[in-house]
Protein backbone atom coordinates (compact mmCIF):
# COMPACT_ATOMS: atom_id res chain seq x y z
CA UNK A 1 0.00 0.00 0.00
CA UNK A 2 1.44 3.37 -1.05
CA UNK A 3 1.97 5.93 1.70
CA UNK A 4 1.19 9.07 -0.36
CA UNK A 5 -2.22 9.78 -1.84
CA UNK A 6 -2.86 9.04 -5.51
CA UNK A 7 -4.42 12.50 -5.71
CA UNK A 8 -0.96 14.07 -5.50
CA UNK A 9 -0.10 12.57 -8.88
CA UNK A 10 -2.85 14.72 -10.41
CA UNK A 11 -1.26 18.05 -9.45
CA UNK A 12 2.07 19.83 -9.79
CA UNK A 13 3.88 22.39 -7.63
CA UNK A 14 3.27 26.08 -8.37
CA UNK A 15 5.61 27.22 -11.19
CA UNK A 16 5.54 30.82 -9.92
CA UNK A 17 6.80 29.71 -6.52
CA UNK A 18 9.38 27.49 -8.26
CA UNK A 19 10.82 30.38 -10.29
CA UNK A 20 10.81 32.71 -7.29
CA UNK A 21 12.62 30.09 -5.21
CA UNK A 22 15.19 29.48 -7.94
CA UNK A 23 15.88 33.23 -8.18
CA UNK A 24 16.29 33.45 -4.41
CA UNK A 25 18.75 30.55 -4.46
CA UNK A 26 20.86 32.29 -7.11
CA UNK A 27 20.76 35.52 -5.11
CA UNK A 28 21.99 33.61 -2.05
CA UNK A 29 24.94 32.44 -4.16
CA UNK A 30 25.86 36.06 -4.80
CA UNK A 31 24.25 36.47 -8.24
CA UNK A 32 22.70 39.86 -9.08
CA UNK A 33 19.28 38.45 -9.99
CA UNK A 34 16.19 40.61 -10.54
CA UNK A 35 13.01 38.72 -9.64
CA UNK A 36 9.88 39.59 -11.59
CA UNK A 37 7.99 36.38 -10.88
CA UNK A 38 6.17 37.10 -7.61
CA UNK A 39 2.64 38.50 -7.79
CA UNK A 40 2.54 40.97 -4.93
CA UNK A 41 2.69 44.77 -4.68
CA UNK A 42 5.90 46.32 -3.38
CA UNK A 43 3.89 48.92 -1.43
CA UNK A 44 3.71 48.68 2.35
CA UNK A 45 0.35 47.97 3.97
CA UNK A 46 -1.30 51.37 4.63
CA UNK A 47 -0.80 52.82 8.11
CA UNK A 48 -4.50 52.91 9.04
CA UNK A 49 -4.75 49.17 8.43
CA UNK A 50 -1.64 48.40 10.47
CA UNK A 51 -2.97 50.62 13.27
CA UNK A 52 -6.26 48.71 13.31
CA UNK A 53 -4.37 45.43 13.71
CA UNK A 54 -2.28 46.83 16.56
CA UNK A 55 -5.40 48.20 18.26
CA UNK A 56 -7.05 44.78 18.02
CA UNK A 57 -4.05 43.15 19.66
CA UNK A 58 -3.94 45.73 22.45
CA UNK A 59 -7.68 45.34 23.04
CA UNK A 60 -7.29 41.58 23.43
CA UNK A 61 -9.24 40.77 20.28
CA UNK A 62 -7.14 37.67 19.72
CA UNK A 63 -9.59 34.81 20.25
CA UNK A 64 -11.27 32.41 17.84
CA UNK A 65 -13.98 33.79 15.60
CA UNK A 66 -16.70 32.01 13.64
CA UNK A 67 -15.09 29.48 11.28
CA UNK A 68 -15.68 31.52 8.12
CA UNK A 69 -15.27 35.04 9.46
CA UNK A 70 -16.48 37.33 12.23
CA UNK A 71 -19.72 39.36 11.91
CA UNK A 72 -17.94 42.74 11.72
CA UNK A 73 -15.91 41.66 8.69
CA UNK A 74 -18.88 40.06 6.98
CA UNK A 75 -20.80 43.31 7.41
CA UNK A 76 -17.88 45.23 5.89
CA UNK A 77 -17.83 42.82 2.95
CA UNK A 78 -21.57 43.23 2.38
CA UNK A 79 -21.09 47.02 2.43
CA UNK A 80 -18.22 46.73 -0.06
CA UNK A 81 -20.28 44.68 -2.53
CA UNK A 82 -23.16 47.18 -2.29
CA UNK A 83 -20.86 50.20 -2.63
CA UNK A 84 -18.57 48.98 -5.40
CA UNK A 85 -20.65 46.48 -7.35
CA UNK A 86 -24.30 47.22 -6.69
CA UNK A 87 -24.72 43.71 -5.26
CA UNK A 88 -26.82 43.04 -2.15
CA UNK A 89 -25.75 40.20 0.15
CA UNK A 90 -26.54 39.15 3.71
CA UNK A 91 -23.76 38.06 6.08
CA UNK A 92 -25.07 34.49 5.78
CA UNK A 93 -24.09 34.67 2.09
CA UNK A 94 -20.47 35.58 2.86
CA UNK A 95 -17.45 33.37 3.49
CA UNK A 96 -14.05 34.58 4.69
CA UNK A 97 -10.98 32.42 4.21
CA UNK A 98 -7.22 32.41 4.57
CA UNK A 99 -6.67 34.16 1.26
CA UNK A 100 -8.68 33.98 -1.94
CA UNK A 101 -7.06 30.65 -2.75
CA UNK A 102 -8.72 28.90 0.20
CA UNK A 103 -12.10 30.37 -0.71
CA UNK A 104 -11.79 29.09 -4.30
CA UNK A 105 -10.63 25.70 -3.09
CA UNK A 106 -13.48 25.38 -0.58
CA UNK A 107 -16.02 26.18 -3.30
CA UNK A 108 -14.63 23.53 -5.62
CA UNK A 109 -14.35 20.95 -2.84
CA UNK A 110 -17.94 21.64 -1.82
CA UNK A 111 -19.38 21.16 -5.30
CA UNK A 112 -17.30 18.89 -7.53
CA UNK A 113 -17.91 15.18 -8.06
CA UNK A 114 -15.89 12.84 -10.29
CA UNK A 115 -16.70 13.63 -13.92
CA UNK A 116 -17.76 17.23 -13.26
CA UNK A 117 -16.10 19.66 -15.66
CA UNK A 118 -14.82 23.16 -14.94
CA UNK A 119 -14.12 25.54 -17.82
CA UNK A 120 -10.79 27.31 -17.28
CA UNK A 121 -9.91 29.95 -19.88
CA UNK A 122 -6.20 29.99 -20.70
CA UNK A 123 -3.98 31.71 -19.93
CA UNK A 124 -5.07 31.11 -16.36
CA UNK A 125 -3.76 31.62 -12.84
CA UNK A 126 -1.57 28.58 -12.24
CA UNK A 127 -3.63 27.19 -9.36
CA UNK A 128 -7.05 26.94 -11.04
CA UNK A 129 -6.62 23.60 -12.87
CA UNK A 130 -4.79 21.95 -10.00
CA UNK A 131 -7.45 22.96 -7.48
CA UNK A 132 -10.08 21.46 -9.78
CA UNK A 133 -8.06 18.24 -9.95
CA UNK A 134 -7.56 18.12 -6.18
CA UNK A 135 -11.32 18.50 -5.75
CA UNK A 136 -11.93 15.53 -8.07
CA UNK A 137 -13.14 17.48 -11.09
CA UNK A 138 -11.89 17.78 -14.65
CA UNK A 139 -10.48 21.11 -15.86
CA UNK A 140 -11.47 21.96 -19.43
CA UNK A 141 -8.96 24.44 -20.80
CA UNK A 142 -10.10 26.90 -23.47
CA UNK A 143 -7.25 28.79 -25.09
CA UNK A 144 -7.83 32.52 -25.57
CA UNK A 145 -4.69 33.87 -27.18
CA UNK A 146 -3.30 37.19 -28.23
CA UNK A 147 -5.60 37.30 -31.26
CA UNK A 148 -8.66 37.73 -28.98
CA UNK A 149 -6.83 39.98 -26.54
CA UNK A 150 -6.55 37.00 -24.16
CA UNK A 151 -10.33 37.11 -23.72
CA UNK A 152 -12.78 34.23 -23.93
CA UNK A 153 -15.32 34.81 -26.71
CA UNK A 154 -18.98 33.76 -26.56
CA UNK A 155 -18.34 31.22 -29.32
CA UNK A 156 -15.46 29.66 -27.36
CA UNK A 157 -17.57 29.46 -24.23
CA UNK A 158 -20.56 27.93 -26.03
CA UNK A 159 -18.36 25.27 -27.62
CA UNK A 160 -16.80 24.31 -24.27
CA UNK A 161 -20.06 23.76 -22.35
CA UNK A 162 -21.26 20.17 -22.04
CA UNK A 163 -23.89 18.47 -19.85
CA UNK A 164 -21.02 17.77 -17.40
CA UNK A 165 -19.99 21.42 -17.01
CA UNK A 166 -20.51 22.66 -13.46
CA UNK A 167 -18.41 25.85 -13.28
CA UNK A 168 -16.86 28.55 -15.41
CA UNK A 169 -13.87 30.17 -13.70
CA UNK A 170 -13.76 33.83 -14.70
CA UNK A 171 -10.95 36.27 -13.87
CA UNK A 172 -10.90 39.96 -14.85
CA UNK A 173 -8.51 41.75 -14.81
CA UNK A 174 -6.53 38.61 -15.39
CA UNK A 175 -3.52 37.01 -13.86
CA UNK A 176 -1.32 36.52 -15.94
CA UNK A 177 -2.28 38.87 -18.78
CA UNK A 178 -3.91 41.90 -17.13
CA UNK A 179 -6.66 41.66 -19.76
CA UNK A 180 -10.07 42.86 -18.60
CA UNK A 181 -13.59 42.42 -19.95
CA UNK A 182 -15.73 45.45 -20.72
CA UNK A 183 -19.40 45.45 -19.75
CA UNK A 184 -20.44 44.51 -23.30
CA UNK A 185 -17.83 41.76 -23.60
CA UNK A 186 -18.92 40.26 -20.28
CA UNK A 187 -22.61 40.60 -21.19
CA UNK A 188 -21.96 38.53 -24.31
CA UNK A 189 -20.58 35.75 -22.08
CA UNK A 190 -23.41 35.97 -19.55
CA UNK A 191 -25.92 35.70 -22.41
CA UNK A 192 -24.38 32.32 -23.23
CA UNK A 193 -24.56 31.23 -19.60
CA UNK A 194 -28.24 32.15 -19.40
CA UNK A 195 -28.89 29.41 -21.96
CA UNK A 196 -27.16 26.81 -19.75
CA UNK A 197 -28.78 26.89 -16.29
CA UNK A 198 -26.63 24.03 -14.96
CA UNK A 199 -23.42 26.09 -15.21
CA UNK A 200 -22.29 28.19 -12.23
CA UNK A 201 -19.81 31.09 -12.37
CA UNK A 202 -16.82 31.37 -10.09
CA UNK A 203 -15.72 34.97 -10.56
CA UNK A 204 -12.24 35.79 -9.24
CA UNK A 205 -12.26 39.59 -8.82
CA UNK A 206 -8.98 39.85 -6.88
CA UNK A 207 -7.64 42.61 -9.14
CA UNK A 208 -10.86 44.65 -9.20
CA UNK A 209 -9.30 47.89 -7.96
CA UNK A 210 -6.23 47.62 -10.18
CA UNK A 211 -7.95 48.91 -13.34
CA UNK A 212 -6.32 51.52 -15.56
CA UNK A 213 -7.21 54.16 -18.14
CA UNK A 214 -10.58 53.77 -19.82
CA UNK A 215 -11.11 50.23 -18.53
CA UNK A 216 -14.02 50.01 -16.07
CA UNK A 217 -14.25 46.93 -13.89
CA UNK A 218 -17.48 44.92 -13.79
CA UNK A 219 -18.39 41.51 -12.42
CA UNK A 220 -20.79 38.84 -13.79
CA UNK A 221 -23.59 39.08 -11.19
CA UNK A 222 -23.56 42.85 -11.64
CA UNK A 223 -23.77 42.66 -15.45
CA UNK A 224 -26.47 39.97 -15.47
CA UNK A 225 -28.62 39.96 -12.30
CA UNK A 226 -30.34 36.78 -13.49
CA UNK A 227 -27.09 34.95 -12.71
CA UNK A 228 -26.97 36.19 -9.10
CA UNK A 229 -28.01 32.80 -7.66
CA UNK A 230 -25.48 30.97 -9.84
CA UNK A 231 -22.45 33.14 -9.10
CA UNK A 232 -19.81 32.99 -6.39
CA UNK A 233 -18.00 36.34 -6.42
CA UNK A 234 -14.52 36.04 -4.89
CA UNK A 235 -12.30 38.90 -3.80
CA UNK A 236 -9.78 39.79 -1.10
CA UNK A 237 -7.56 42.44 0.42
CA UNK A 238 -4.22 41.16 -0.88
CA UNK A 239 -3.62 43.24 -3.99
CA UNK A 240 -5.34 46.63 -3.74
CA UNK A 241 -4.49 47.02 -0.04
CA UNK A 242 -0.97 45.53 -0.23
CA UNK A 243 -1.91 42.85 2.31
CA UNK A 244 -0.65 39.67 0.63
CA UNK A 245 0.85 38.25 3.83
CA UNK A 246 -2.22 39.00 5.95
CA UNK A 247 -4.03 36.19 4.11
CA UNK A 248 -7.66 37.28 3.90
CA UNK A 249 -9.93 36.41 1.00
CA UNK A 250 -13.70 36.39 0.85
CA UNK A 251 -16.65 35.47 -1.32
CA UNK A 252 -20.38 36.03 -1.55
CA UNK A 253 -22.90 33.78 -3.22
CA UNK A 254 -25.80 31.37 -2.77
CA UNK A 255 -26.53 30.63 0.87
CA UNK A 256 -26.47 26.85 0.45
CA UNK A 257 -23.05 27.00 -1.20
CA UNK A 258 -21.67 29.28 1.53
CA UNK A 259 -22.98 26.86 4.17
CA UNK A 260 -21.24 23.95 2.43
CA UNK A 261 -17.98 25.94 2.26
CA UNK A 262 -18.35 26.78 5.96
CA UNK A 263 -18.65 23.08 6.78
CA UNK A 264 -15.38 22.33 4.97
CA UNK A 265 -13.56 25.22 6.61
CA UNK A 266 -14.83 24.30 10.06
CA UNK A 267 -13.14 20.89 9.73
CA UNK A 268 -9.94 22.10 8.07
CA UNK A 269 -8.47 25.47 9.09
CA UNK A 270 -11.34 27.05 11.05
CA UNK A 271 -11.23 30.84 11.23
CA UNK A 272 -8.71 33.02 9.43
CA UNK A 273 -6.30 34.99 11.65
CA UNK A 274 -8.35 37.19 13.96
CA UNK A 275 -5.90 40.11 13.77
CA UNK A 276 -5.94 39.98 9.98
CA UNK A 277 -9.74 40.06 10.06
CA UNK A 278 -9.77 43.26 12.13
CA UNK A 279 -7.20 44.79 9.79
CA UNK A 280 -9.43 43.86 6.85
CA UNK A 281 -12.44 45.56 8.43
CA UNK A 282 -10.43 48.78 8.38
CA UNK A 283 -9.20 48.12 4.83
CA UNK A 284 -12.75 47.80 3.51
CA UNK A 285 -14.44 50.44 5.70
CA UNK A 286 -11.59 52.94 5.93
CA UNK A 287 -10.15 55.41 3.45
CA UNK A 288 -9.59 54.22 -0.10
CA UNK A 289 -7.60 57.34 -1.02
CA UNK A 290 -4.29 55.54 -1.60
CA UNK A 291 -5.64 53.21 -4.32
CA UNK A 292 -5.71 55.84 -7.09
CA UNK A 293 -2.13 57.13 -6.46
CA UNK A 294 -0.85 53.53 -6.32
CA UNK A 295 -2.59 52.83 -9.62
CA UNK A 296 -0.90 55.85 -11.20
CA UNK A 297 2.45 54.31 -10.26
CA UNK A 298 1.36 50.97 -11.71
CA UNK A 299 0.38 52.65 -15.00
CA UNK A 300 3.80 54.28 -15.30
CA UNK A 301 5.47 50.95 -14.60
CA UNK A 302 3.22 49.14 -17.06
CA UNK A 303 3.91 51.63 -19.83
CA UNK A 304 7.68 51.46 -19.23
CA UNK A 305 7.74 47.66 -19.42
CA UNK A 306 5.42 47.42 -22.44
CA UNK A 307 7.46 50.03 -24.33
CA UNK A 308 10.83 48.40 -23.64
CA UNK A 309 9.64 44.87 -24.40
CA UNK A 310 8.07 45.94 -27.69
CA UNK A 311 11.46 47.28 -28.76
CA UNK A 312 12.72 43.69 -28.89
CA UNK A 313 12.56 42.02 -32.30
CA UNK A 314 10.49 38.84 -32.00
CA UNK A 315 8.60 39.96 -28.89
CA UNK A 316 5.02 41.31 -28.88
CA UNK A 317 3.66 42.76 -25.65
CA UNK A 318 -0.02 43.87 -25.50
CA UNK A 319 -1.03 46.68 -23.13
CA UNK A 320 -2.88 45.26 -20.08
CA UNK A 321 -6.12 46.77 -18.74
CA UNK A 322 -5.31 46.11 -15.11
CA UNK A 323 -3.54 43.95 -12.48
CA UNK A 324 0.26 44.28 -12.51
CA UNK A 325 1.37 41.77 -15.12
CA UNK A 326 2.36 41.75 -18.77
CA UNK A 327 2.23 38.61 -20.88
CA UNK A 328 4.39 39.08 -23.98
CA UNK A 329 4.59 36.63 -26.86
CA UNK A 330 8.01 35.27 -27.82
CA UNK A 331 6.79 33.49 -30.95
CA UNK A 332 9.47 35.32 -32.94
CA UNK A 333 12.25 33.94 -30.73
CA UNK A 334 11.44 30.23 -30.87
CA UNK A 335 14.16 28.25 -32.62
CA UNK A 336 16.94 30.73 -31.89
CA UNK A 337 20.04 29.97 -29.84
CA UNK A 338 21.31 31.95 -26.87
CA UNK A 339 24.84 33.28 -26.52
CA UNK A 340 25.60 30.37 -24.18
CA UNK A 341 24.33 27.84 -26.72
CA UNK A 342 20.83 27.15 -25.38
CA UNK A 343 18.26 26.45 -28.10
CA UNK A 344 15.08 28.36 -27.30
CA UNK A 345 12.56 25.66 -28.17
CA UNK A 346 9.88 26.71 -25.64
CA UNK A 347 8.97 29.50 -23.27
CA UNK A 348 10.19 27.32 -20.39
CA UNK A 349 13.62 27.11 -22.00
CA UNK A 350 13.53 30.88 -22.61
CA UNK A 351 12.73 31.64 -18.97
CA UNK A 352 15.45 29.29 -17.69
CA UNK A 353 18.07 30.71 -20.03
CA UNK A 354 17.03 34.28 -19.20
CA UNK A 355 17.51 33.54 -15.51
CA UNK A 356 20.81 31.71 -15.88
CA UNK A 357 22.35 33.95 -18.54
CA UNK A 358 20.53 37.27 -18.10
CA UNK A 359 19.89 37.22 -14.33
CA UNK A 360 16.17 38.02 -14.65
CA UNK A 361 13.47 35.74 -13.22
CA UNK A 362 10.16 35.57 -15.09
CA UNK A 363 7.50 32.86 -15.29
CA UNK A 364 7.17 30.84 -18.50
CA UNK A 365 3.85 30.80 -20.33
CA UNK A 366 3.38 27.04 -20.19
CA UNK A 367 2.68 27.44 -16.46
CA UNK A 368 -0.40 29.49 -17.35
CA UNK A 369 -1.62 27.13 -20.05
CA UNK A 370 -0.65 29.15 -23.12
CA UNK A 371 2.65 29.21 -24.99
CA UNK A 372 4.96 30.71 -26.18
CA UNK A 373 4.70 33.60 -23.71
CA UNK A 374 6.16 34.69 -20.41
CA UNK A 375 4.82 36.69 -17.48
CA UNK A 376 6.41 39.67 -15.81
CA UNK A 377 5.11 41.18 -12.60
CA UNK A 378 5.75 44.93 -12.71
CA UNK A 379 4.94 45.41 -9.02
CA UNK A 380 8.36 46.84 -8.28
CA UNK A 381 10.20 50.13 -8.77
CA UNK A 382 10.70 51.78 -12.16
CA UNK A 383 14.47 51.68 -11.68
CA UNK A 384 14.44 47.92 -11.14
CA UNK A 385 12.02 47.38 -14.04
CA UNK A 386 14.16 49.47 -16.39
CA UNK A 387 17.28 47.53 -15.49
CA UNK A 388 15.43 44.20 -15.85
CA UNK A 389 14.07 45.17 -19.28
CA UNK A 390 17.56 46.24 -20.40
CA UNK A 391 18.83 42.80 -19.40
CA UNK A 392 15.99 41.12 -21.30
CA UNK A 393 16.75 43.28 -24.34
CA UNK A 394 20.44 42.35 -24.12
CA UNK A 395 19.66 38.65 -23.70
CA UNK A 396 17.30 38.65 -26.69
CA UNK A 397 19.79 40.63 -28.79
CA UNK A 398 22.27 37.78 -28.22
CA UNK A 399 19.88 35.20 -29.68
CA UNK A 400 20.95 33.97 -33.11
Amino acid sequence: MAFLSDTLARVKPSPTIMMTTKAQELKAQGRDVIGLSAGEPDFDTPDNIKAAAIAAIEAGKTKYTAPDGMPELKQAICAKFARDNGLTYKPSQVSVGTGGKQVLYNALMATLNPGDEVIVPAPYWVSYPDMVLLAGGTPVTVEAGIETGFRLTPEMLEAAITPKTKWLIFNSPSNPTGAGYSWDQLKALTDVLLRHPHVYILSDDMYEHLAYGDFKFCTPAQVEPALYDRTLTVNGVSKAYAMTGWRIGYAAGPENLIAAMRKIQSQSTSNPCTISQWASVEALNGTQDYIAPNNELFVRRRDLVVSMLNEIEGVTCPVPDGAFYVYPSIAGLIGKTSAAGTVIDSDATFATALLEEGNVAVVFGEAFGLSPYFRISYATSEAILEEACKRIQEFCKGLK
